[in-house]
């Protein structure tokens, strides 16, 4: 109603006016809720969702408030499959926003997203949902931490840091023990992903990225495939989260189903 009594889309994009009257008016009648602020995000929400998509029905007002300001249409379907995917509250989605995690995105086409469907079915992989650095927090001093400790911190906030991996992850091992041949190997994490059916087998190394390392996650994930696999599980993925990745190096890695990424450690107060 605003946008046409404004004259159309594009002078509706200018003119306050009629807003500030009708705040007025509905103010009187229908009481709180109708202040001109509010009047101009109504107007903004339909300029960006002219035709409504079932799946943002999902998505409270607060959520919406977070996302308008978003105008690039893919990174905004981004962020709505993973209120959605992830059930995230409006902080946690504001806190992805300023974390720029569409922009750390690893996918192959960042310009084509779309929404999830009402059955919440969204055809992903692992390259699709990682982030390319991984963010995390601490509130311990990182600059006395030893490589030791920092290996250590690294995995527990990665326990508890899923949405930096991606969706549909579940823990299944810290340190996961593997017996073969009368010799135990601990995997640093072992995840199972819903959303792909398949294990996910994360190593952590504090240090440049080493292409001896493609050889240790890869029989890891080799290991996970003859010990833990079913026969209705997808083949087991990988993830090297490294402190620096050498990407002339990383090119000529053959496995497509592990994945490098580097991390980033940051002091929170």
């Amino acid at each position: 109603m605003l946008v046409e009594a404004q004259g159309g889309e594009l002078r509706a994009k200018y003119g306050n006016k009629l807003i500030n009257e009708w705040s007025k008016e509905f103010s009187l009648i229908y009481g709180n809720g109708y202040s001109a602020r509010n009047l101009r995000k109504m107007r903004q929400f339909y300029q960006t969702f002219p035709i409504w998509p079932p799946v943002v029905a999902k998505l409270s007002w607060s959520h919406i408030m977070e996302l308008l300001s978003i105008k690039n249409e893919n990174e905004r379907n981004y962020y709505i499959n993973q209120v959605i995917l992830n059930n995230l509250s409006k902080r946690e989605l504001r806190c992805e926003i300023k974390n720029k995690s569409f922009d750390r995105l690893s996918y192959a086409d960042k310009n084509n997203i779309k929404l999830i469907d009402n059955n919440k079915n969204l055809p992903i992989s692992i390259r699709d949902m990682i982030k390319d650095s991984i963010i995390l927090e601490t509130n311990k001093d990182i600059s006395n931490l030893n490589e030791k400790v920092i290996h250590k911190e690294l995995i527990n906030l990665l326990e508890n840091k899923f949405l930096e991996l991606g969706t549909g992850f579940t823990l299944a091992g810290h340190e996961y023990k593997i017996t073969l041949d009368n010799k135990t190997y601990k995997i640093d994490l072992l995840f199972f992903n819903v959303e792909i059916n398949a294990y996910v087998v994360v190593e952590v190394k504090n240090r440049e990225f080493k292409p001896s390392d493609i050889g240790q996650i890869d029989f890891y994930m080799k290991l996970v495939d003859d010990k833990l696999k079913k026969n209705y599980h997808n083949k087991t993925e990988g993830i090297l989260i490294v402190k620096e990745k050498n990407k002339y190096v990383v090119k000529y890695m053959t496995n497509d189903n592990i994945y490098i990424t580097n991390f980033s450690l940051e002091q929170i107060s």
